[in-house]
Formats: C-alpha cells, structure tokens, sequence
C-alpha cells in the first residue's frame, strides 16, 4: 500500500490544486488523471510507446495464477502502477527492428546452406577413398593383378584410418550452433576450400592417370587411396590447430562496461576475431553480469526531475525573449543548488538502506519459521500412513504464506519484483525441500541479484544482439579496438587491451649466504 501512495503522490505533482472550492478540487483531480495525456499529447503523435511485457510478479492476477491456488494473502497488498512506460521508441526504430527480423531470416538461409554444402563435401570426401578402391574392381576387373597380402593389409589400414577420420570430424565440426555471427568464419571456410581442392586435384589425377590408362596395378591404386585418407588425417590435425589450439593462449583482455549502470568485468582472450570475441564477451555476459534491473536507474531519474520541478523561471523581458536565456536560467538556479542536493541523495540512499536491512531481517526471520514449521510437520508426517504424506510441492504451498508478505515487501524495496513470480518461487521453495536445503540457501536467489541465466527467458531484456564495429567483424583482435554489443535496452562496451610483454630475469642467492651472529650487550638485567 506504501508503493500505491508513493506512485499516487509522484503522478499529482503534475497538476496544480487550489484550495478555494470543492469544483477547483475536482477539476484539479480530473486534470491530474489527465495529466500523462496532456502533457505528452505531442509526442504520442510521433512515437508508440513499448511497454515492457508485465512483470507478473508477485502481483500477478490473472485467472491461470488463480485456478493453481494462488494464496489470498498474496493479492491483498497488490500494487498498481500506472503511467507512461520507460522504454519508448519512434516508427524509424520499429522500421529498423523489422528489418532486422528479415535480416534474421536471411541468416537463418545462410547458415542451412553453409551447412548443406559442408555436410555434401564432408560426404564427398568419405566417399572418395572408397570409391578408388572400387571403381577398378567394377569397370576393369578382369584385367587386374591379383591382390597380394601386402594389398590386403591396406585394405585394414584404410578402413580404421576412415574410422578415425569419422570420429575426429564429427567431435570437431558436428557440434550445435550457439550463435549466429553476421560474417563466415574465415578459418572455416578456408578449410572448406582446401579440402575441396585436395579432393579435386586427387580426382583428377585418379581421371587421367588411373581409369583412362586402366591402370592394372590394383595395389598401386590402393596405396593411392591410403595417400588419399593420411593427407586428410594432416588436414583434420590442421582444422584441430586453426580452429581450437590458436585461440587458446591468452594474448588480449579486454574490458566490458554495460552502459546503464557502469558495471564492468574483465576477460583475457586469445587471437580471435572480433565477431567471435563478441561472441566469448556475451557468454560470458550473461554467467557473470548481474541482470539488468531497469527499475533501479528510475530512482535517479526521478530524484534529477524532482530538483528540475521545484525551479521556477519568471520571463521578466516579455514574451519576445527566446528559450535560451531560460534555459541559462535553470542551469544556473540549478548549480546553486547542487550545494544542497547532495545533503538530499545521501539521506535518500541512508533511508533506502535502513528500509532494505529492515526488511531483510523480517524476511530472514520469517523463512526461518517457515522451515522450521515444515520440519516439525515431516517429523509429524512420517507417523502417519504412506497415503497421507505430503510431496514437495504440497509442503511448499503450505509454508508459503506465512513468508509471502515479508518476502514480497522485500523484493518490492529493492525492485527485484518484476524477475520473481510467485510460481517460480513455489518451484524453487519445493527444490529447496526436496533436497533438504537451509533457508540460508533458499534465500540466496533472492537477497543478492545473481547473473541472467539464473532467472527465466521471459525475463531476459537481452535476447538480440547487435554488433557495432569501426573494423571489419572478420579481422582479428588487436591493441585499442573497440567495438559496441546493442540491444534494445542498453548496450556492451569492449574495450580491447594487448597483454604486455613481461620481461623476467633471475637472480641467484647462495645459500651459505644466510648465516647470522647474534650480538649481546654487556650489560644485561639480573
């Protein structure tokens, strides 16, 4: 009810109320209730306004969170905010973000064909070295010297040397995707064109030299082949060392800054392309980045305009001076006050953590009651009949509403509200008493923020992302690059450092150097 009269009391301050009669006050209240509309009317006339998909957090309502038993406690504090979203955007970048979805299904084609024409060549270069073995069998049987042991033997050869092949390239290149990067990787497909000239080349000499002549040295011809598939395994071996082995010494670290809050991680990567270090920067974004909490960047927003609102500028030279001089006005009237508002932000944030620690301590309070409610009735469960236990799930729904309201004020006071529903905290309450956890670790998920992928997709403001380069994507990393991750909210900056040469030199210490003599004075205490 604190977070209604809160969010009540911030949207009045737009209209202005006078005391004088009972049709003043309800005019002011109607033009306070119009006050978003007015005010913003010339610019719902050329931006749509895109409201972040509802938190359904603990608040939810819906008739789906309804018929699984939603507790009635849980609805009396619900709190509706209402007022303009945060996150606006204009019909430029609602053309731009449609354009990138049909940019996706242009990536989307590119990446089945650059599949399609790996797969066929992979199948092309299997098929070879058995094709030369067989080809003479079929067309000029008759006519071909008789197999010795020797020959025999490198039939054996050829087949485990395919076998190794197949195994090798399946644990190397047959592995799924994790992302779609804007260019081919180079290394890749140079690899590609390798092979496919060696296997070109391979044929052609089998064409001229072999089946035009009809060669009848049948051991010859397998011998040919067993080249064939030792030049593939040196290439395989290539692919091992280009692909995994070169990026595997760290040479770079670079920094990432996310731009919203300012908070930052460091990374040491080896020689990468910088379309694949954007992608090692993103995975490593979302284990290690707290998630991004937009709802913690309006408490500053808010405290600016409110120092911005109480400033009042009076047009003395008539209606003909420009806005300029106002605006002079304002700044000035405002760097008067930055003496006093710091007084003002440190208060607010003493508040909010006194507000913080306070609740923390309730709910801690109440979870450990909870869980010690919940053994007292394991321990009364197991007397009774195997039909009458109850599972996880029904413990949970059990001890849930007597922590619910500690815990909903608390995720409220820190803004965590829109990240937890109340089905994912039952889930997480239920595994929690599936394997036997303290309430120490249940409230970890909740008394610290953690990375991205602990919370669900749904929740995720990162899902696209977009990579702005000065350098082409395909070149490799070096000392001062930057480049940029977007996405719709916020964006990613890198920034990329070489690691310096360290020069280290040795000195030797002798070990019969550390003798020592011990001094006493002459005159000494009795």
């Amino acid at each position: 009810m604190s977070a209604a009269m809160d969010t009540e009391s911030t949207y009045s301050g737009y209209s202005h109320y006078s005391g004088h009669s009972k049709k003043a006050h309800r005019q002011g209240s109607r033009d306070r209730h119009k006050s978003p509309r007015s005010k913003d009317g010339s610019r719902s006339e050329k931006s749509v306004t895109i409201q972040t998909p509802p938190a359904e957090p603990l608040l939810g309502n819906d008739a789906s969170r309804a018929e699984e038993g939603q507790d009635d406690n849980w609805g009396e504090t619900t709190t509706a905010i209402t007022g303009t979203s945060e996150h606006s955007i204009s019909q430029e970048d609602i053309a731009r973000i449609s354009k990138d979805l049909e940019d996706s299904v242009g990536l989307d084609c590119k990446r089945y064909l650059g599949l399609t024409v790996a797969a066929v060549l992979g199948l092309l270069v299997f098929l070879t070295p058995i094709a030369f073995i067989l080809l003479p069998q079929i067309l000029w049987r008759d006519d071909l010297e008789p197999c010795g042991t020797v020959c025999e033997g490198l039939f054996i050869s050829v087949a485990f040397k395919l076998l190794i092949l197949l195994i090798g390239t399946w644990a190397l290149f047959f592995r799924q995707p994790k992302a779609d990067i804007p260019r081919v990787f180079v290394f890749r497909a140079l690899l590609l064109v390798l092979i496919f000239l060696f296997v070109f080349s391979y044929w052609l000499f089998y064409g001229v030299r072999i089946l035009d002549s009809k060669d009848t040295n049948y051991q010859g011809i397998v011998q040919y082949a067993v080249s064939l598939v030792d030049a593939l395994l040196f290439i395989h071996y290539l692919a091992i060392v280009l692909l995994e082995l070169r990026q595997l010494q760290p040479m770079f670290t670079v920094k990432v800054v996310r731009s919203t809050d300012g908070e930052s991680r460091y990374y040491s990567l080896g020689h990468l392309s910088i379309q694949r270090a954007a992608l090692v920067v993103l995975e490593n974004y979302y284990k290690d980045f707290t998630v991004y909490n937009p709802a913690l960047l309006t408490a500053s927003k808010s405290r600016a305009a409110k120092h911005m609102a109480g400033l009042k500028v009076y047009n003395v030279d008539g209606p003909g001076n420009n806005a300029s001089g106002q605006s002079r006005a304002m700044i000035a009237a405002a760097a008067r006050r930055r003496d006093s508002s710091h007084n003002e932000l440190y208060y607010e944030e003493a508040d909010h953590e006194r507000r913080v620690k306070k609740r923390r301590a309730r709910l801690v309070v109440a979870v450990e009651e909870a869980f010690t409610h919940i053994k007292r009735l394991q321990a009364e469960e197991q007397q009774k009949a195997p039909g009458e236990m109850m599972d996880p799930r029904e413990a949970a729904q059990a001890i849930f509403p007597s922590m619910a309201r500690a815990l909903q004020k608390y995720l409220r006071t820190t803004r965590q509200q829109q990240y937890h529903s109340m089905e994912s905290i039952l889930q997480h309450l239920s595994f929690c008493i599936t394997n036997n956890m303290t309430p120490k670790a249940f409230l970890e998920r909740y008394l610290n923020p953690g990375p991205t992928l602990q919370y669900d997709r749904d929740r995720w403001f990162s899902k696209q992302w977009t990579l702005v380069s000065e350098e082409a994507v395909t070149s490799g990393l070096q000392d001062g690059v930057v480049f940029v991750l977007k996405c719709l909210d916020f964006s990613l900056v890198v920034n990329v450092k070489k690691i310096p040469f360290i020069k280290l030199s040795e000195e030797f210490i002798d070990p019969k150097s550390h003798k020592f003599v011990l001094r006493l004075q002459s005159e000494t205490s009795v």
